[in-house]
């Protein structure tokens, strides 16, 4: 098991380990590991195709053990690290065996990363023939389409002695692109109840929260055509606006930044994906030989994940001064502004059709390992093995806004009767571009092709990371004591990481409004390390078993040095019913290569110190200081972040309910010298509350104590605390146990409790546990919960869960917000399955079966369904 490095009969591990196995693989029909492992109640949904909609993790599939960040989760291969661990979209999920969750510290057995826990994927290694299957999904609103095929063979060579394997998975997700199909997305947003009162603070969360002063045609919002837009034709009609945040009418000249409602009412979410698209295909393929009393065997990984999708409009756009002599206004709007005497009027838009980015990224993911696993002497075992990977992503965000282009190209003028841009209107003008075109920005879709290209696009990034990875365990029994033999397993591991991040031209020159790729990066480091584990019985007499593990692990980082992680845990099984399990370990996770590399940017200018208690009668010393250099990006110098970790908890198989086992286990995490990045002054801030790490970051004139230097890059300076208890329960009954019938019934229960969640900065300290909003940073439900049961024959197979998240606040922080509270959410979700003597597989999945509503929801809620009711179908045939 994934827990220990020891592999021993009889040995019950203290770290607590849950497994996913057959029937939570196949349950919700999922289309990739990472929402198999989101079902499951210590996982938080912190990028999905739900959530990721608008950024660049889209067609990324991590997961987050605790919610303690996706860096913070150790994900493994048949228990090895690969390159592509950040994305389970590489992983073949028609291959996976199971899946080993370690839910508690992890270091000391499988080194940095593993401060929330490991995940362990395991994959099938003894397929024989072949397997072809195919699926499809489709939401009850007739969209979220999902389709997919995947194949695997299998078979045996050299009389026996060698195995071949290869299988591959392929999904296609279209994903569901309108946000106000769903009831509580859309423009959601936090508003004023009262908003004229001086004493009357509260807020209420509202649905359909749009721009009062922006429109998709084009507002105007001064002037003698104040409350107008523009219609197709260049025409002008009236802007049909919603309300005030109070409720009352808007009227024709009251143009606020926020509105409810109304007719040409627009919101930034509303045209943000429910679900991003996504494809993905991935294949794996192993070969085996036996020789010896050893099994050499060699694997290939090819992983393909791709994403073209609308990314979100430029909301960048300021409000627009449009000059009354604008060729591409009317004749009729032109003289109404003469009569007026109006030179210009102002006009506040939202350009999503001319300006929406489009979000286009390949991730591919080549990886290839060798190894060997045998015995020798008296049952001692034995592995060794190297693996190189590579993950080359190349992300482009096309149609993004050239700022100086958009303001030339807006700028048009009429010039030998025609429309040209200003700009090249005087012939002998010094500042004349040739390639500008005069951009008509009145109404949808009337920008030339031409126009648009000019004031547009493509910024891009390229990424590669490249992974060496190395190790070598042995593991036996080497003398045995009053209670059984002792267990030693040693190891030695070596790995180098690398990434390089170029950007294309234009984003290096940075000529976009929003720049999206903003650094390039290259850099890498290795670190070589040492481990053992020793597996100590301590008791063996009848009803007492006790037994003590302990590990010990040291890492050699090519950058930082060494450092030591450890675990201690034990043990105690009474009367082959209870065992009680305790672990204390101290783990750590290494800074990524982007953490330690990223391009370091100087920048000097005015900063605002808030550490200056003290120093104001300090002869020269200036509290705001105009020429301050702040260095920011990576920092070569980050250490590893360094995790407490302590465990208690039981299980229990009672000899007088044979099938049941129940286990309840408490866990404690502390997180200290968390990487974090605060800004300038508020590490001064964060000094002057204490922070010792913050202080070490500001440099100050030693005379006049004046700061002269800040670095705001990457630093140790944060911390994390949770603490909770996970409880599962599973009872399976053969039904030929209490009558004359085929099958199995099998239950299982598993929730997770979470008492805090705390963030420290070292300038805030939040707990964020029953935290619920939507765009709450570390917002966590107190309690997740899955149910299942199902029946299980050789034709026939019927599961059927429910799904448990706690409701909370939205944000606790938020102390005026009346409808603050968040309710519960149950999902329930049904399966079925039909097999025709082992050949043929057919099989049927409703998820959330009564269309359970999301909360009221802006950028998308990490924690509750949003799709709805969703079917899904397929088949598989075996020869």
């Amino acid at each position: 098991m994934t827990g220990s490095r020891i592999a021993k009969a009889g040995f019950d591990q203290p770290t607590p380990t849950t497994v996913v196995g057959e029937v939570e693989l196949r349950e919700g029909n999922r289309p990739n590991i990472q929402q198999v492992l989101n079902d499951q109640p210590q996982f938080r949904q912190t990028v999905t195709p739900q959530v990721s909609n608008g950024n660049t993790s889209t067609g990324t599939a991590p997961v987050d053990l605790r919610g303690l960040g996706i860096s913070r989760t150790l994900t493994l291969v048949n228990g090895r690290r690969f390159v592509g661990e950040n994305n389970l979209n590489f992983i073949p999920t028609n291959l996976v065996q199971r899946v080993e969750v370690v839910t508690g510290g992890a270091s000391a057995a499988w080194g940095s990363g593993a401060v929330a826990g490991v995940v362990n994927i395991i994959l099938k290694d003894d397929l024989e023939g072949i397997s072809v299957g195919g699926r499809t999904g489709i939401s009850s609103r007739g969209d979220g389409m999902q389709y997919g095929f995947d194949a695997s063979f299998g078979t045996d060579f050299a009389d026996g002695n060698g195995h071949f394997m290869i299988g591959a998975d392929y999904i296609k997700d279209e994903g569901i692109p309108d946000r106000n199909s769903r009831r509580n997305l859309g423009s959601a947003g936090i508003v004023r109840t009262n908003p004229t009162s001086t004493t009357d603070l509260s807020t209420r969360l509202t649905r359909d929260v749009n721009y009062g002063n922006l429109a998709a045609q084009g507002l105007i919002t001064n002037g003698v055509l104040a409350g107008q837009i523009f219609n197709q034709d260049g025409t002008l009609r009236a802007f049909q606006g919603g309300t005030r945040l109070d409720g009352t009418p808007l009227g024709t000249s009251a143009f606020p930044a926020q509105m409810i409602g109304g007719v040409d009412g627009i919101g930034l979410y509303d045209d943000i994906a429910v679900s991003t698209p996504f494809d993905r295909l991935s294949t794996y393929a192993r070969a085996s030989y036996d020789v010896g009393g050893a099994t050499v065997w060699a694997d290939f990984t090819y992983g393909r994940s791709t994403t073209d999708a609308p990314f979100l409009p430029d909301f960048t756009v300021a409000p627009l001064t449009i000059q009354a002599t604008n060729p591409y206004l009317s004749t009729t709007i032109r003289n109404q502004l003469a009569a007026a005497g109006q030179t210009s009027f102002t006009m506040g838009r939202v350009f999503n059709d001319i300006l929406f980015m489009q979000f286009d990224t390949v991730r591919e993911n080549i990886e290839g390992a060798i190894g060997i696993d045998g015995t020798f002497g008296n049952g001692f075992k034995y592995s060794a093995h190297y693996s190189h990977g590579e993950v080359n992503s190349n992300q482009k965000l096309e149609n993004s806004r050239i700022g100086a282009n958009f303001t030339k190209a807006l700028n048009a003028v009429s010039s030998g009767g025609q429309i040209v841009c200003a700009v090249n209107a005087d012939a002998i003008a010094t500042n004349d571009d040739p390639a500008c075109r005069p951009l008509n920005p009145f109404g949808l879709f009337n920008a030339s092709a031409e126009a648009v290209d000019y004031v547009t696009g493509t910024q891009q990034s390229i990424t590669v990371n490249k992974l060496d990875s190395a190790g070598v365990e042995v593991q036996g029994d080497i003398f045995s004591l009053w209670a059984g033999p002792v267990t030693l397993a040693v190891g030695a591991e070596a790995r180098w990481e690398e990434q390089s991040t170029r950007r294309n031209a234009d984003a290096v020159a940075g000529i976009f409004a929003l720049p999206v790729f903003t650094s390039d990066l290259a850099g890498g480091f290795d670190v070589q390390e040492g481990f053992a584990e020793l597996a100590v019985p301590l008791v063996d007499i009848e009803d007492v078993k006790a037994d003590l593990n302990g590990a010990a692990r040291y890492s050699h980082y090519s950058n930082s040095g060494g450092i030591w992680s450890w675990k201690v845990g034990g043990t105690v099984r009474l009367f082959d019913s209870v065992l009680l399990r305790a672990t204390n370990s101290r783990d750590i996770r290494s800074p990524s290569v982007a953490d330690l590399f990223a391009v370091r940017r100087i920048n000097v200018g005015p900063l605002v110190d808030q550490d200056s208690a003290g120093r104001t009668t300090v002869p020269g010393y200036n509290p705001t200081p105009q020429t301050v250099t702040t260095y920011s990006g990576g920092n070569p110098d980050l250490e590893p972040e360094v995790s407490k970790t302590l465990t208690v908890g039981a299980t229990f198989s009672p000899k007088f309910f044979p099938g049941f086992n129940l286990s309840v286990d408490y866990y404690d995490i502390d997180i200290s010298g968390a990487i974090t990045t605060l800004s300038a002054s508020n590490l001064t801030l964060a000094c002057n509350k204490g922070n010792q790490a913050a202080c070490d970051q500001v440099i100050r004139n030693p005379t006049t104590q004046t700061v002269e230097t800040v670095f705001s890059n990457a630093q140790n300076i944060a911390s994390f605390a949770t603490r909770g208890v996970d409880i599962e329960a599973s009872y399976s009954l053969p039904l030929s146990q209490v009558a004359d019938m085929p099958g199995t019934l099998r239950f299982r229960a598993l929730a997770t409790y979470i008492d805090r969640f705390i963030f420290d900065t070292g300038l805030t300290r939040v707990d964020s546990a029953g935290d619920v909003g939507d765009s709450t940073a570390n917002g966590m439900p107190k309690w997740r919960a899955t149910l299942s049961a199902g029946y299980q024959g050789e034709d026939l197979s019927v599961d059927a869960r429910v799904r448990y998240v706690d409701g909370g606040l939205y944000n606790h922080l938020l102390t005026t917000l009346i409808n603050n509270e968040i309710g519960s959410r149950t999902y329930v979700d049904l399966g079925v399955r039909f097999n025709v003597d082992d050949k043929f597989e057919l099989f049927g999945n409703v998820n959330n079966v009564f269309d359970v509503a999301p909360p009221i929801s802006a950028a998308g809620n990490p924690h509750y369904d949003v799709v709805g009711t969703y079917f899904s179908a397929g088949a598989r045939v075996k020869f």
